[in-house]
Order: C-alpha cells, then structure tokens, then sequence
C-alpha cells in the first residue's frame, strides 16, 4: 500500500489537530536538534512522522504509533522539565498531541474507518 497523502480532509478535527502536531513536533525535533542529541530522540522525530503519515493514509498503526510517540514524549518532557522553561512548553505540546489522539472521537473514528 502506497503512502501517497500527507493530510486527509475527511478525518475528525480532532484526528486531523493531532495528525498536525505530530507533523510539527518532528519538525522541531529536527530544527532544535533533539535528532542528534540522544537515541531516543531520534526514534520520536522518525516516530512522530511516521504516525502522522499512517494517520493520514488511514492506518491503524499510525495512531497507534502516534499514541505510543506522544505518551514518550510526555515523560520525557517531565523528566527534563526541572532543567529548563522550553520544556515546559514541550509538555503542552507533548500532553495535547495525545490527548487529541486519545479523545473519544478520535478512537471511534479510527476504530470504525482505519485498515
């Protein structure tokens, strides 16, 4: 199966939201370099891609992938919140990517429609 669409208009808003953060957080981990810093970063950026694409494309593994990508993200961002304010803010970002991912609408969604 082809992976051929990048976002997917007929997704819910809130699937379509965490889709998007998933696309900016790689972006990020790429500009700010959380890519060369440790391994486990690097596995988010890669990680975080992949899920947005599976998410568009209409897979299951891509939320499933994306929910996984973002509960790490969570923790670590606790874990390095006490050294610096960015992270705070990478929390935010972290804990409302998931929790788009994980809302009502959005499993019942993916439940009923995704391969």
């Amino acid at each position: 199966m082809a992976l051929t669409r990048w976002t997917n208009q007929s997704l819910p808003q809130t699937l379509q939201i965490g889709m998007f953060l998933l696309y900016i957080d790689a972006v990020f981990g790429v500009l700010y370099g959380r890519i060369f810093s440790f391994p486990i970063g690097t596995a988010l950026v890669v990680g975080a891609a992949a899920a947005g694409l599976g998410i568009a494309n209409e897979l299951r593994w891509g939320w499933l992938l994306g929910v996984v990508v973002s509960a790490i993200s969570v923790l670590f961002s606790l874990l390095v919140l006490s050294s610096n304010l960015f992270a705070a803010i990478g929390l935010m970002f972290a804990v409302a990517q998931l929790v788009l991912l994980v809302h009502p609408q959005s499993r019942a969604h993916q439940k009923i429609w995704f391969t």
